[in-house]
């Protein structure tokens, strides 16, 4: 227990023991950052953290950033911060791996603490801007510190394991929220991008369209069979043509007459003399016509 907690340790604790112990006590404040110190406690060492990340802020805010807001969870576990919005973990620091932990007395809104990281094993100081609740988010960590204290020798020193496993335990869970929030975005843009590319779902078959004339009609092609399909511009294909029959018929459905065309056995004799001589004299015209043309263009 360092010097920061010992110099409070005479006042009157302001939350039930409860309170730390089966819940937390939430606390808004400014996060200016944290850097790593080469100490694990001491005034100066602190001083020197919070002039270097107050400069650090500065530069930031002239630049139009803003020092974000962060909410502190407080219990006999340690010190949690989150987003204030999503209430995502930023970070988990777990009580016995804090040695130290001070407010500022030249600025009232500064209160600090260090922790030491798990992966790294360095010294990191933390940095908070508080309006009104410096000196009691001080007082409340070091309540949690003496009520963990108090559970320490009561268990017998069994209870630090227990937090050690605890705390393991959380932050997996926390990478492995992290991993499922980062799944989640990178399934949202692949959605995305199938949506602006129109991919076709799985297992659906792409027909290429048939190439039309300039009438939208489907070419003709005598070795294909004639098949109706759709016009690209959405219209109903026009209804098949279909040929003339080999014998034409007349207004009445009779077969036309033609004396020209019938065969011998059609008519009586004389009729088919008369038939067969007029048959010659149409043949005399038109090989009369015929020469008459000839002789003109001579």
């Amino acid at each position: 227990m360092n010097r920061a907690f010992n110099r409070k340790k005479d006042k009157t604790w302001m939350h039930t023991p409860e309170a730390l112990a089966k819940h937390y006590i939430p606390y808004n404040a400014k996060f200016l950052g944290n850097t790593e110190v080469e100490a694990p406690k001491g005034t100066e060492v602190v001083k020197d953290a919070v002039r270097k990340l107050k400069f650090q802020r500065h530069i930031k805010k002239s630049e139009g950033q803003k020092t974000p807001k962060v909410e502190l969870q407080i219990s006999i576990y340690g010190v949690k911060i989150l987003d204030p919005k999503t209430k995502d973990v930023q970070h988990n620091c777990q009580l016995h791996r804090i040695s130290f932990c001070a407010d500022d007395k030249t600025d009232k809104r500064i209160f600090t603490f260090i922790c030491k990281d798990s992966e790294s094993n360095k010294h990191l100081c933390y940095v908070f801007d508080s309006e009104k609740c410096a000196e009691e988010i001080t007082l409340t960590i070091g309540q949690a510190f003496d009520l963990a204290y108090k559970k320490f020798l009561e268990s017998g020193g069994k209870d630090v394991e227990t937090r050690k496993q605890i705390g393991t335990l959380q932050k997996r869970i926390q990478e492995l929220e992290t991993e499922n929030s980062e799944l989640k975005k990178q399934l949202q843009e692949l959605e995305e991008q199938l949506m602006i590319a129109h991919v076709p779902p799985a297992g659906s078959i792409s027909m290429k369209p048939q190439s039309t004339d300039v009438f939208d009609m489907v070419p003709f092609s005598p070795v294909t069979p004639l098949v109706p399909t759709p016009a690209s511009n959405g219209c109903p294909p026009p209804p098949p043509t279909t040929l003339p029959p080999d014998i034409r018929k007349d207004l009445f459905g009779a077969e036309p007459f033609d004396p020209f065309t019938c065969g011998a056995a059609d008519f009586p004799p004389d009729i088919q003399s008369k038939l067969d001589e007029m048959q010659r004299q149409r043949w005399f015209v038109l090989f009369a016509l015929c020469l008459s043309v000839f002789f003109m263009h001579v």
